[in-house]
């Protein structure tokens, strides 16, 4: 799988842009916010429907502009597709594929997969559990399109539970419509809860060599994955919690409030780790998450790398330019040098300036 080109028009901060890509190591450079993250957010909006940063869809819109544009072509075991994006300040984005317009975002989920890694994914581990939970639902939902319907249908019920029990005090008359959401989260929570289950399984059975061989032979990393209940108490879970979710006024049981730990050496690090132990766990998760992606449908995903060298000292700067070698990369820097001191092959750079590609060329 590898992304050919990318068009964008009224983009962040690009008027027009068209890029052509190497099916190798593709490096944007320039100077600190000239829009070479813009490129990569683009890219992984087409693969995900979102931005990696969370932003609306009105936020993408180049300032003065009512609309946006996107155009991205990408072969998979021989397909080509062509995914077409059209941002609108005050509706709902328009998306289609090979000229054919779908109407949900699962539609897209599949085309393309990318793995992202910037600056901020190293502090996963410290970072809150949300941040984590995102991190399997971004990948789940581009791996599995169950998983995908059973988020949006659990996240729907959730959103009107929740708003039912904010109701309830001025309109107790409508408590019995409680049983209905929970049979909804119940239903569709379950699921969730089995498919982050079985995908850490899966993560830990490549995460532990990947993170040895980051820490030398003197760590052993283990993912442990917590859910706020188990499958099977989830919905005696929900009865029993009724009366403090009434009193709260939230839903306070159920796969939104799940998170992972991360055992080095038996030891949790997420409260007793060093900021080194932290990042190098997180830098062997994104390694591991590339290798699981491969196992899991046969291809290489591409590497989406938005100046994360700069924040690696050289040991792991090598470990993660090894990964590079076997998949299509598209990578954001400040200058070339981090490359070229490590004697590593460029396919071809781009030098980006102001929103406009200035040079490109093949290296």
């Amino acid at each position: 799988m590898y992304i050919e080109s990318l068009e964008l028009e009224n983009y962040r901060n690009y008027r027009t842009l068209h890029m052509e890509f190497h099916k190798g190591t593709n490096v944007l450079y320039g100077d600190n916010a000239q829009g070479k993250t813009n490129v990569l957010e683009a890219l992984y909006l087409c693969a995900t429907a979102k931005s990696h940063k969370g932003s609306k869809d009105r936020e993408l819109i180049r300032f003065g502009e009512e609309e946006a544009h996107i155009k991205l072509r990408v072969k998979r075991q021989d397909v080509s597709y062509r995914i077409d994006m059209h941002l609108k300040k005050n509706k709902t984005k328009g998306v289609a594929i090979n000229g054919i317009p779908i109407h949900r975002a699962s539609e897209l989920f599949g085309i393309l997969n990318v793995v992202f890694f910037a600056p901020e994914d190293l502090d996963l581990i410290k970072d809150g559990p949300a941040a984590r939970r995102r991190f399997l639902d971004v990948e789940l939902c581009q791996l599995n399109k169950l998983y995908v319907h059973n988020l949006v249908q659990y996240n729907r019920a959730l959103l009107q539970r929740n708003k039912l029990l904010k109701e309830l005090s001025q309109k107790p008359q409508l408590a019995d419509t409680l049983d209905v959401w929970d049979l909804q989260l119940f239903r569709y929570g379950r699921e969730l809860i089995g498919f982050r289950g079985q995908f850490v399984d899966k993560l830990n059975a490549l995460v532990a060599d990947t993170h040895k061989n980051l820490s030398g032979g003197k760590e052993e990393l283990r993912i442990q994955y917590e859910p706020c209940v188990r499958e099977e108490d989830f919905e005696a879970a929900l009865r029993k919690g009724r009366e403090q979710d009434l009193r709260q006024k939230s839903t306070l049981v159920g796969p939104h409030r799940d998170d992972l730990s991360f055992l080095v050496n038996g030891m949790d690090i997420r409260k007793f780790g060093s900021q080194g132990q932290q990042r190098t766990a997180a830098l062997s998760l994104k390694l591991s998450e590339i290798d699981l992606v491969k196992q899991l449908i046969g291809e290489e995903p591409v590497l989406l790398l938005d100046d994360v060298l700069s924040e690696l000292d050289s040991h792991r700067q090598n470990q993660l330019l090894s990964v590079i070698r076997r998949t299509q990369t598209v990578v954001t820097c400040t200058g070339l040098q981090d490359f070229l001191e490590h004697h590593f092959e460029i396919d071809k750079v781009f030098e980006v300036v102001n929103g406009t590609i200035v040079d490109e060329h093949e290296y």
